[in-house]
């Protein structure tokens, strides 16, 4: 499954490191706001090495191709979108403006739900 968001970049959060058992790690995440007919934010994340061969910068058009996983800890359930590749000028600038941000392998298209209100915190 190839899953692909395009938008602009609205937002660089800090980046992120630590260690764990598997050695040193880091992330950063970055806040992509979708084209569509009701334009929606995503939270995405580079890990590692992608973040310095892959920069993205605040205000660019970009086409982030992403992985979506989720995981349960103590009984909730988490999910990250990880950016595992990021391509400049956004790919499909030429989408009419009412075209979702997410896009599937096959030419189907979906919308992400508006969940702002369900956050669990």
């Amino acid at each position: 499954m190839d899953l692909k968001l395009t938008g602009k970049v609205v937002k660089i959060l800090e980046e992120q490191s630590g260690e764990s058992k598997n050695g040193q790690w880091r992330k950063r995440d970055f806040i992509l706001e979708t084209k569509a007919k009701y334009p929606k934010k995503v939270c995405i994340t580079q890990w590692g090495d992608n973040i310095d061969q892959q920069p993205v910068n605040e205000g660019s058009e970009i086409t982030a191709y992403i992985d979506i996983q989720s995981r349960e800890y103590k009984g909730n359930w988490y999910t990250d979108v990880k950016a595992w590749k990021v391509e400049q000028g956004g790919g499909e600038a030429e989408a009419p403006p009412s075209a979702p941000g997410l896009t599937m392998e096959g030419n189907q298209e979906y919308d992400l739900p508006n969940d702002e209100d369900d956050l669990p915190f």
